[in-house]
């Protein structure tokens, strides 16, 4: 979906219409922007940015506080819409998914064909825009997706994935943010397919752990099958962001926000969860978890919230720049 969260608002409030918005905090509460508009981007707004920054940026900006349960609704539209094509479905977030559509319930043999039909349906029952990318796996389709945003669709045929390939930076692969994307610029690799002619060892002293992945991925190759939804024995909410995070406010209200996503995940389903854990990963690819047993379980989300934020304490952040969150709810009890 595109710019979901500050999408919906615009549709909701025709007021909003064509102007930037930020969907988040206040600045005087040390807020953070949790979506912005297509309008606001265009300042150079970007989620998990701190709200004070957004408006130096944009004073114009029109600031509007979230509404997850309206963002899960309409999030619970574009997946029906989604599952109408095809149970093979993986959501990754309230606004985003994977589908093979290989075999699909229209009997439609090219999946270009499939991804016009889904975003006509998504604009005709939601009046939301969403962009597609149709290729031979995650990782390709991933890349073409965000291509022409918004309303975009991109295709990347068989045939055609080389020619891509060649085309694309080095940050463009998974697991590599802008350290990571220095530290392979400073052993000469600039394009993605340069990475398949590195010196191994030099490689695996660059990026350590990563390596055999990133050569997987910059020869186009991901095995991933499609997952859809199984029995759940967690939820969890995970964001990298593509600038690191070195303000603990900031990093505070985003494992806040994600906790809360979760507890209110468990209230939908009429679950509690027993146990509350965070992922935070440093600049550097450390990356630590900490975690917390509750004596009763719970679907609160301000008792959900507190705890996560209460494990940061058990780490380095905002004393190490961190470049991806989590937040956590597992040992789950209900129907």
């Amino acid at each position: 979906m595109d710019a979901f969260y500050a999408s919906v608002e615009q549709r909701d409030d025709p007021r909003l219409r064509g102007k930037p918005v930020a969907v988040g905090g206040q600045p005087a509460s040390r807020g953070v922007v949790a979506a912005a508009s297509y309008e606001a981007r265009a300042f150079g707004v970007r989620s998990a940015m701190p709200m004070a920054r957004a408006v130096r940026l944009c004073p114009q900006l029109e600031i509007v506080r979230p509404d997850f349960e309206r963002y899960r609704a309409v999030s619970g539209q574009v997946m029906a819409i989604l599952r109408s094509c095809t149970a093979l479905v993986e959501p990754l977030s309230l606004d985003e998914a994977y589908l093979d559509v290989t075999e699909n319930a229209w009997g439609e043999p090219l999946g270009v064909n499939v991804a016009r039909r889904l975003k006509g349906l998504i604009f005709e029952q939601t009046s939301l825009t969403a962009s597609a990318g149709v290729a031979p796996n995650k990782f390709l389709a991933k890349i073409a997706s965000g291509w022409r945003k918004p309303d975009g669709l991109t295709v990347i045929a068989p045939e055609r994935v080389e020619t891509f390939l060649q085309d694309l930076p080095v940050d463009a692969l998974w697991g590599v943010g802008p350290v990571t994307a220095r530290k392979l610029r400073s052993i000469g690799v600039e394009k993605l397919v340069r990475i398949r002619t590195v010196d191994r060892v030099l490689l695996e002293r660059t990026v350590g752990s990563l390596a055999d992945w990133l050569v997987q991925l910059s020869r186009g190759e991901d095995p991933r099958p499609v997952e859809p939804d199984r029995p759940a024995k967690s939820a969890s909410s995970e964001n990298t962001y593509a600038q690191d995070l070195t303000d603990l406010e900031t990093i505070r209200a985003e494992i806040e926000r994600m906790a809360r996503e979760n507890a209110h995940w468990l209230s939908d389903r009429g679950l509690e969860a027993r146990s509350v854990s965070i992922k935070v990963r440093y600049a550097g690819f450390t990356t630590v978890t900490r975690s917390h047993t509750l004596s009763v379980p719970t679907s609160n989300a301000d008792v959900i919230a507190s705890w996560a934020v209460a494990l940061l304490e058990k780490t380095e952040a905002g004393r190490r720049p961190v470049r991806l969150l989590g937040a956590k709810v597992f040992n789950l009890a209900g129907p």
